[in-house]
């Protein structure tokens, strides 16, 4: 029998999962961009690499401002948080050059949200195979590269492209 670590799955095993504070609000509000994996930052979102991803490069993009769905959005915010999932589109393409992705949005602990009252939307990486045995039948992910890794990869490529992306928000 193979074994695989994955060391940093036991931190969210061993996390509150009733927590009253919001991550994304944390995250907004950090000093560390770093330690919080937030690879972008606009006027009024943030992009951080998901610290339990389905696959290398899995990003969420969320609102600044702590908003439960889209329809508590306004139109800036809106428009923000979408032309910053296209700059995510852009920055994987030029970077990690997936075969496709994954972008979607779940409102609602039925609907799958992970955390409740924060809208963010996930943008997941997708490579041909990225799904094997170990995912379909073991309920377990292999992850090629470490998140710090991953961040290191990712921030100078927002830098780049992003501030040209921001002059036209």
């Amino acid at each position: 029998m193979q074994v695989i670590f994955a060391p940093w799955r036991l931190d969210y095993i061993l996390s509150d999962k009733k927590s009253e504070s919001c991550i994304f609000c944390e995250m907004v509000a950090a000093q560390s961009d770093e330690a919080m994996l937030v690879v972008h930052r606009t006027s009024r979102s943030i992009v951080a690499l998901n610290r339990y991803p389905y696959n290398n490069g899995h990003l969420m993009v969320a609102p600044s401002r702590h908003a439960g769905s889209l329809t508590e959005l306004d139109d800036e915010e809106l428009l923000d948080v979408f032309k910053t999932v296209r700059l995510c589109e852009i920055v994987l393409a030029n970077s990690i050059r997936p075969e496709g992705l994954n972008i979607g949005i779940n409102i609602g602990r039925c609907a799958g949200a992970g955390v409740l009252g924060h809208v963010h939307i996930h943008i997941v990486p997708r490579f041909s195979g990225d799904s094997n045995f170990m995912t379909t039948v073991s309920e377990v992910r292999v992850i090629p590269e470490s998140l710090p890794d991953t961040f290191r990869q990712l921030k100078p490529v927002f830098t780049a492209i992003g501030a040209d992306n921001d002059s036209k928000t």
